[in-house]
């Protein structure tokens, strides 16, 4: 099993909610609202007068099998809005209830 993080511009919420349901990815958790700001490049996202967009965070957990195209279409996603911003990331994750 994989974990996956996910921040974006809000921007982009709905489509990597799109992206994850084409795959059949239903189960994640969400923070419609996130201040935050990118790694190297780009403004921050803080909600403010000065920095008035937000970002939103996603958690999900998939099979292994699932995570390398999610992976991807999150990477186009990124490419074709490089202005708005998207990170994700995955770990191994084991166990569950």
């Amino acid at each position: 099993m994989k974990a996956i993080f996910i921040s974006c511009n809000q921007a982009l919420y709905d489509e990597v909610q799109q992206a994850m349901e084409q795959l059949g990815i239903h189960g994640y958790t969400a923070v419609e609202e996130l201040m935050g700001s990118g790694t190297t490049t780009g403004e921050p996202h803080l909600g403010s007068t000065t920095w008035p967009t937000l970002n939103s965070a996603l958690l999900t957990i998939v099979e292994d099998e699932k995570c390398a195209p999610l992976m991807s279409a999150l990477k186009a996603l990124d490419d074709a809005n490089s202005q708005l911003g998207l990170r994700a990331f995955w770990w191994e994750v084991g166990g569950t209830l």
